[in-house]
């Protein structure tokens, strides 16, 4: 199994890069991890928000698999402690092989069909953080319940 963490824009600021090498790195000992970058797209200012979420969700579509479980980061999602992510980390561990892709998606949002090909949806908080910074939070997070499952003291309860 393998997870995977899909981004619509490339990483920007040296300091969320450094984060997400320093999680990434980290994970190696726990599971098979990887960031897949999908470019921002070009010349959108004469698009609608309905068509820059379309045009990204053809391409988010293209990087995952039928096999795939895909699980999006949405504020509409659920909400976990750190504990119940763990957990639900192993829930979809045991899938039998198949591989785990979130998804963090454009400034606008996700498509409809990308909602409707979805098999979870993951909050990080009520609060609003930049798509940036998620990616930071989100593989820290993944981190943290690796820890959790393995047992290990990195988290504190």
């Amino acid at each position: 199994m393998r997870i995977c963490l899909l981004t619509v824009g490339k990483t920007g600021a040296g300091w969320i890069r450094e984060g997400l090498e320093t999680y990434a790195s980290r994970l190696g000992r726990y599971v098979s991890f990887s960031i897949k970058e999908i470019p921002d797209l070009k010349n959108v200012s004469s698009l609608s928000k309905a068509q820059v979420k379309e045009k990204e969700g053809d391409l988010i579509l293209s990087n995952i698999t039928p096999k795939d479980t895909l699980i999006l980061l949405d504020e509409k999602g659920r909400e976990y402690s750190s504990g119940e992510f763990a957990r639900e980390i192993e829930r979809l561990s045991a899938g039998g092989g198949k591989n785990i892709v979130f998804v963090i998606g454009g400034a606008f949002g996700f498509s409809e069909a990308v909602y409707a090909r979805c098999d979870g949806k993951v909050s990080l908080s009520r609060m609003t953080f930049t798509h940036q910074m998620a990616r930071v939070i989100f593989v820290e997070q993944l981190y943290r319940a690796c820890t959790i499952i393995k047992g290990e003291p990195y988290h504190h309860e």
